[in-house]
């Protein structure tokens, strides 16, 4: 790990769009240098969906950055937050999660953040500790300290309003619980992606208003999916699971564009973005040829959210299927209910759970994207037949197979 303040800063700005701003982050890595005190480093996390995905971990391998240097990283969960739901780019009120589903959801997230972090260090606290304990004099007191101009500064409170579309008032007490967070815990740094760099700077205004240093913000980019065009999302269905098996996690990964495997280097591994910059000169001048370079992604990512073995097992799967055309050692088995002799196919897919909806089940079909025994179809509205006694093979994209048979109980 680097030593001098000038390395550090260098290792911990890596891969960051804002660092707002970037001189007091040096004067909070040389103060803790000489105190011996290590920054408070926070990250939120609304316990929104039981899931995370590649696209999280942005963020939670810069925690780590921080937490290798010594520093003290706290995972927030927003159990409080997500009771609100986070406005942020959302052109409609959001739902507001049940007390339930934050329970459940924070569990898993408990368990996947340390693939990532350090167990024994990382500080895992929920904001209901102090949030909850505010009383309505307290938020009056608090939701003073920020004006409903500074609260339309926020591009998408700014489109909605201008849009005539409602903007309820529970949503601008998001940013301010949030921002609030930063006052309770002290904090330091705080991290998000670019999307939340409105809801970080309200926590440095906020921290001032209570006569504490502001903390410093770093904002990282938001990573596409698979698709190369959104943000990963399970809604989408291109996204990675952290807890995805080797096999799908590799070659899902070697679905990626060419020219998006370099961001997915940055973000999602430790390597330095001159050693990526040079493998990309070795690329564009023919010396290494780019599935070398998407294997070895693939191979790390795998290794360090399964393991060494488990990677070189799954990278030698995707050879041999996706090199032989063979097809896979293992294929999964499925038992589908279907309600006559004909189904569509779209809906096998989803009651599969080989597409998260049924508007993406009908766009892999239209795309070609999805085989039956062999043949692609791309007729959306297509029907199979649910009488036969032998399981039907069905292919989605390059990568995932399943033996589907049917079942009427």
């Amino acid at each position: 790990m680097p030593s001098e303040i000038d390395d550090q800063l260098n290792y911990l700005i890596k891969g960051c769009v804002d660092v707002v701003p970037a001189e007091q982050l040096a004067e909070k890595l040389q103060n803790s240098k000489k105190t011996g005190k290590p920054l408070v480093v926070k990250v939120g996390f609304d316990p929104s969906a039981p899931d995370l995905h590649l696209g999280h971990t942005v963020v939670i391998r810069k925690m780590r950055h921080f937490q290798q240097l010594g520093h003290q990283v706290v995972f927030l969960i927003g159990d409080f937050t997500g009771l609100i739901g986070d406005p942020t780019g959302k052109k409609s009120t959001r739902p507001q999660l049940t007390q339930e589903e934050i329970e459940a959801n924070a569990a898993t997230y408990r368990r996947q953040i340390f693939k990532l972090l350090d167990p024994e260090t990382t500080i895992i606290d929920f904001n209901s500790r102090w949030l909850g304990a505010l009383g309505s004099a307290d938020w009056i007191r608090l939701a003073a300290k920020v004006t409903v101009a500074q609260m339309l500064e926020r591009d998408d409170f700014r489109t909605r309003y201008e849009s005539q579309q409602p903007i309820a008032l529970h949503e601008f007490l998001y940013p301010l619980a949030q921002a609030y967070d930063s006052v309770a815990l002290k904090v330091d740094v705080e991290l998000g992606g670019t999307d939340q760099l409105f809801n970080l700077l309200v926590g440095r205004h906020l921290m001032r208003e209570h006569g504490m240093e502001p903390q410093v913000v770093m904002t990282l980019p938001l990573l596409e999916g698979l698709d190369g065009v959104e943000k990963m999302s399970k809604s989408l269905g291109n996204y990675v699971a952290v807890e995805d098996s080797p096999t799908e996690m590799f070659g899902k990964l070697m679905s990626i564009s060419d020219d998006l495997m370099w961001k997915y280097w940055l973000l999602l591994t430790d390597r330095s973005a001159e050693e990526i910059d040079a493998d990309r000169e070795r690329v564009t001048d023919g010396a290494l040829h780019p599935m070398d370079v998407k294997k070895a992604l693939a191979t790390t990512i795998v290794t360090e959210f399964h393991s060494t073995e488990a990677a070189k097992e799954a990278r030698r799967e995707f050879e041999r299927v996706f090199s032989s055309g063979r097809l896979p050692q293992e294929i999964q088995e499925l038992s589908v209910s279907p309600k006559g002799e004909k189904m569509l196919l779209s809906k096998v897919l989803v009651e599969g759970e080989l597409a998260a909806s049924n508007s993406e089940a009908r766009r892999l079909i239209q795309q070609g994207g999805v085989k039956v025994d062999g043949d692609t179809v791309r007729d959306d509205k297509a029907e199979i037949s649910t009488t036969g006694t032998e399981p039907i093979l069905i292919q989605v994209g390059k990568r995932r197979f399943a033996k589907v048979s049917f079942s009427r109980g």
